[in-house]
């Protein structure tokens, strides 16, 4: 099955796609493009909240708002999405380094990688933020992305995209601790194809849905890493899953269009938008970020 247009919005880099099971309705960024949308499929009402500086991630804050990863560090936004208070500065080099991907655990901590832009030294990390402070959990990265966790809370996945390789690592809820890790998926790149794993989001039988940046797809992978589906997008660089809907059984992915050719783009010119597809088997809810974790 292929993914059709739900959104026409054409956003530079389109990500992080989170559903908002009160509101019935769908957040995502534009990184460079600085801004945080709002999609209402039910009404087609569409909002957008520039941002101050580049915006990596996002996920949803206990009592309302937000918890997002910038640039500068990670802060937290209001429920209309302005900024209120940095958490944690980015310990990197800010001049390379920004905030990528990033998903709340199902206790509440707030899990975000950042992007090595240069992709030339591994100095990009995955980071824990809780309570407690920021924790380096992975390190040696080049882009940090693909945070999703197991049903059970059990399982923590993590991507390093310009590697093509999905880590897996035992989780424990309790403690926010990961360790045992193993290569739960590597892509084989080949000249015409360098679709490798981006955004993320697992399933309510623990199957991880990837976006396969430059890849022109999607793909869902089994409990196991063995590739069970995969569907087009009208889109070269598909960039996030994310489930919605009114019974979480609507996908739907982000893309990008910057540094796109000319060429691509008019053959695909939707590139940079939102596209939707019905699945079978839902999502799972989003979980909110808690300060007391």
């Amino acid at each position: 099955m292929a993914l059709s247009l739900a959104l026409d919005v054409r956003a530079e880099l389109g990500e992080c796609p989170i559903w908002s099971v009160d509101e019935q309705a769908l957040f995502f960024v534009d990184i460079k493009g600085r801004a945080l949308h709002k999609f209402s499929p039910g009404t087609g009402a569409h909002t957008v909240v520039p941002m101050p500086e580049d915006i990596g991630c996002i996920g949803f804050r206990k009592g309302g708002g937000f918890i997002a990863g910038f640039r500068s560090g990670l802060w937290t936004l209001d429920p209309q999405g302005r900024r209120e208070t940095m958490l944690s500065e980015n310990p990197e080099d800010q001049q390379t380094s920004r905030f990528n991907d990033g998903r709340v655990d199902p206790v509440g901590r707030f899990f975000a990688g950042t992007i090595d832009e240069p992709k030339d030294g591994g100095k990009a990390h995955l980071y824990r933020y809780d309570r407690r402070g920021l924790a380096v959990m992975a390190g040696s990265l080049l882009t940090s992305n693909g945070v999703a966790f197991s049903p059970d809370a059990r399982t923590l996945y993590h991507a390093d995209t310009p590697t093509f390789t999905v880590w897996r690592y035992a989780y424990d809820p309790a403690t926010g601790d990961a360790t045992g890790k193993q290569i739960f998926v590597r892509l084989q790149p080949t000249e015409t194809d360098r679709g490798r794993p981006d955004g993320a989001a697992v399933d309510a039988q623990g199957c991880y849905w990837t976006a396969l940046f430059d890849g022109g797809r999607i793909q869902r992978y089994s409990p196991a890493g063995e590739l069970l589906a995969e569907h087009p997008v009208p889109a070269r660089c598909p960039t996030m899953v994310a489930f919605g809907g009114p019974d979480l059984k609507t996908l739907y992915v982000t893309s990008a269009r910057t540094g796109r050719s000319a060429e691509e783009l008019a053959r695909l010119p939707h590139s940079g938008s939102l596209f939707s597809m019905p699945v079978d088997v839902p999502g799972l809810p989003e979980n909110s970020f808690d300060p007391t974790v």
